[in-house]
């Protein structure tokens, strides 16, 4: 499931592929690009092609969500991006807002137009007095966590290393401390957000509770409440395939037993080349993510997983921010990506085995094709996490129901298996959603978690019965449908 390699490497590669794009525009600047140029302020800049900023800017964790844009905009403050949606919606021009750009659904955070990075939104401001934090929308959560380690305090944030705030945000978020707290978007008391006529508001539950609750334009900062935060306990376990059974027990025991909210894990089948020295292309193994929010675990919570004879173990008492980074998720060389998702009711071992043969069928089909790597993440959370919020989120639109998200990852490296790749994953969330229908769970109609949610997901499946709602917000704030030129859901 985590994937490290040279990201100097893959920018060179991806640089070359700029090469003549660069020449075009020696002798032709996009007109739309060079009224932006010269509308905003010294704060912000545009980049062409050939630039390293450019480069930068439109590149993406996974190479298949990236484009070549007639310009990157990096824009460096909230008034300049309502200046640039206004003259991009005057002239109709297809543009991308990209944060920590870790989406793997093409077109969603990147454009053949105007390219926005909203890389200096990149400010963390701490507020002892309201126990909330100012974060910036251009930060990766590493960031965050960096910057509020000195302050003894947290956020409920993403769970790995290199994600974007303000995706994770946007579409729910799951965290560490979702058990104690919430979604991530639970925890937000107010957005600054450009709205898509170009005016700038702060968005608080008070000033707007339907805009509140169903953003609609650029956000640029995230207010959010922060929590004391002591040392944590976990780290990553690699278990390989003879072992397999034992983790599949564990874990199933862990997501019907365990209540102690502090408590985390992501167990996560996996299959394919990866650049552990561990990993057999052959074969399927197991990375394990555990978490504990404090020092040390209460025994029994984790000795089942703690005892499974392991390839690698790294976990150990640590500080938050160095817990994400041991998370890596740097990308393959040049690879293509994609998540696809289903949710669940119980992680039960027959649901769990299921998905250990998923993994195991579509290892050894696709693999060998185009030097894939797969993986299907379960995630068990307590049945109360949707519960700490009684507002109304556009996700999830169901709060009664504890679920859980399963996330199928796919990684190849030629275009010519895209479809394949697709067709494959929307294969195995069918069969594992049956499989959970078999054993006698109810998901029918459970919500898709938007994160995780292939580009073809329909917007039922993710938002369900607050959908109206949501288009009634988008036609009462966009009128002139300014944000249907950008990529991401269209509602």
């Amino acid at each position: 499931m985590f994937l490290v390699t040279s990201k100097a490497v893959v920018a060179l590669l991806f640089c070359s592929s700029f090469t003549l794009a660069a020449v075009e525009e020696e002798n032709f600047k996009n007109p739309v690009c060079v009224q932006i140029g010269a509308s905003i302020s010294s704060s912000s800049d545009v980049y062409y092609p050939g630039h390293p900023l450019y480069i930068k800017g439109v590149s993406h964790w996974a190479s298949s969500s990236s484009q070549v844009a007639k310009c990157v905009v990096e824009p460096g403050t909230a008034t300049d991006i309502g200046i640039i949606l206004g003259i991009l919606g005057k002239n109709r021009t297809p543009f991308a807002v990209k944060g920590g750009g870790h989406a793997t659904n093409p077109t969603y955070s990147s454009t053949t137009g105007v390219h926005i990075s909203i890389y200096r939104f990149s400010k963390v401001l701490y507020n002892k007095g309201s126990q909330t934090a100012d974060i910036g929308a251009g930060l990766i959560w590493d960031d965050v966590y960096a910057a509020l380690e000195p302050y003894g305090v947290n956020v409920v944030g993403g769970r790995v290393s290199g994600v974007g705030v303000a995706g994770v945000i946007l579409g729910g978020g799951y965290s560490w401390k979702t058990n104690q707290h919430g979604l991530i978007v639970d925890t937000v008391t107010a957005f600054e957000l450009v709205k898509p006529d170009g005016k700038v508001v702060t968005v608080t539950k008070a000033s707007d509770s339907r805009l509140f609750s169903g953003l609609k334009g650029i956000v640029t900062k995230f207010t959010m409440r922060t929590f004391p935060q002591t040392k944590v306990w976990g780290g990553m376990i690699l278990v390989g395939t003879e072992n397999i059974a034992k983790v599949t027990a564990a874990t199933a025991a862990f997501s019907s037993k365990v209540t102690d909210p502090k408590a985390g894990l992501i167990t996560a089948y996996n299959f394919g080349l990866a650049s552990s020295p561990f990993q057999d292309f052959r074969n399927p193994q197991i990375s394990l993510l555990l978490f504990y929010d404090g020092p040390n675990p209460p025994r029994g919570i984790f000795d089942a997983f703690m005892t499974i004879p392991s390839l690698l173990n790294d976990v150990s008492t640590k500080t938050f921010a160095s817990l994400i980074k041991g998370f890596p998720t740097d990308s393959t060389l040049d690879n293509r990506s994609i998540f696809c998702s289903l949710s669940v009711l119980s992680l039960t071992p027959s649901f769990l085995n299921a998905v250990l043969n998923e993994t195991n069928y579509w290892g050894a089909k696709l693999t060998p094709k185009s030097g894939a790597f797969i993986s299907y993440a379960t995630e068990p959370f307590l049945p109360s996490i949707y519960s700490h919020n009684k507002d109304s989120t556009a996700f999830p639109p169901v709060r009664s129901k504890g679920f859980l998200p399963v996330n199928i990852f796919y990684s190849w490296t030629n275009r010519a298996f895209d479809e394949e790749f697709y067709k494959a994953a929307r294969a195995s969330a069918t069969a594992l959603s049956n499989a959970a229908k078999a054993e006698g769970q109810s998901v029918l109609g459970l919500p898709v978690y938007p994160n995780y949610a292939m580009f073809d997901t329909p917007l039922e499946n993710m938002y369900g019965s607050n959908l109206p709602t949501l288009r009634s917000l988008k036609s009462q704030v966009d009128p002139q449908n300014v944000m249907a030129l950008a990529g991401g859901w269209k509602f």
